[in-house]
């Protein structure tokens, strides 16, 4: 079972190789779609569905720690889901189990502007058809669809409290994650040291600066969406559903 294993028996990820292409063929595709049937879609029952999709989130996170475990390296410092996407991802399961809209506000720029960079520069290791490389591919790409499924289908809009909340919520996990790095010699958030595959730390400049610059852009990003997102909101007749 080499798609299951540690060892390396296909070829190393490489960033935009036919593969990853393939991937962001498929995500953008889907996003489409998404997009295009947000009228016809948003009187239909999709518990079912959504279930679904929060059970399958839920197998395959299972899955990756099984993996992790049998393959003799799972780790205190670097296996726990706390990593902002593992959040995201259970974020993401509440939400289609609930469907409450304080869940949406918290996954909303956790999903495009945290889960959207990993797509396109994913710091990975295996390549297709590794187990580890569907996980992390299936895991991010659903965080967005269903984020962007609860904004144009079910019109769960973000709003200015939206991005207050975010960031209180980022910072309040935030010592935390630093104390669990610190004591489990740790590099959650990548907090500690970039990561080494190319990504948007490298132009963030070096440690610790990059971790502020991290924030500030987040910061800057979650208010420019909503700003752009606002006017959308008015035009769809945007009803908040209940707390």
């Amino acid at each position: 079972m080499g798609w299951f294993s540690r060892s390396h028996q296909f070829k190393d990820f490489d960033m935009y190789s036919q593969s990853h292409l393939v991937i962001l063929a498929i995500y953008l595709f889907m996003s489409v779609i998404i997009f295009l049937n947000r009228n016809k879609w948003k009187n239909k029952d999709w518990r079912r569905t959504e279930i679904g999709i929060a059970i399958s989130l839920i197998l395959f996170e299972g899955t990756n720690q099984v993996w992790m475990y049998v393959n003799g390296i799972w780790k205190v410092g670097r296996s726990l889901p706390l990593e902002l996407c593992n959040i995201g991802l259970i974020l993401c399961v509440i939400l289609l189990l609930t469907r409450k809209k304080v869940i949406f506000e918290l996954l909303f720029f956790i999903a495009i502007l945290g889960a959207n960079q990993a797509i396109f520069t994913p710091a990975l290791t295996y390549e297709f058809p590794h187990f580890r490389f569907l996980h992390f591919f299936y895991a991010h790409m659903v965080i967005v669809w269903v984020s962007l499924y609860f904004m144009w289908v079910k019109r769960y809009f973000p709003t200015f409290q939206t991005t207050i909340k975010l960031i209180l919520f980022i910072n309040i996990l935030l010592p935390v994650i630093l104390y669990i790095n610190k004591q489990a010699d740790g590099n959650y958030w990548f907090l500690r040291y970039k990561p080494k595959s190319p990504s948007l730390f490298d132009v963030l400049g070096p440690y610790p600066w990059y971790i502020f610059s991290l924030e500030s852009i987040l910061i800057l990003l979650s208010f420019l969406t909503w700003f752009f997102l606002r006017k959308w909101a008015k035009r769809a007749g945007e009803h908040s559903p209940s707390q």
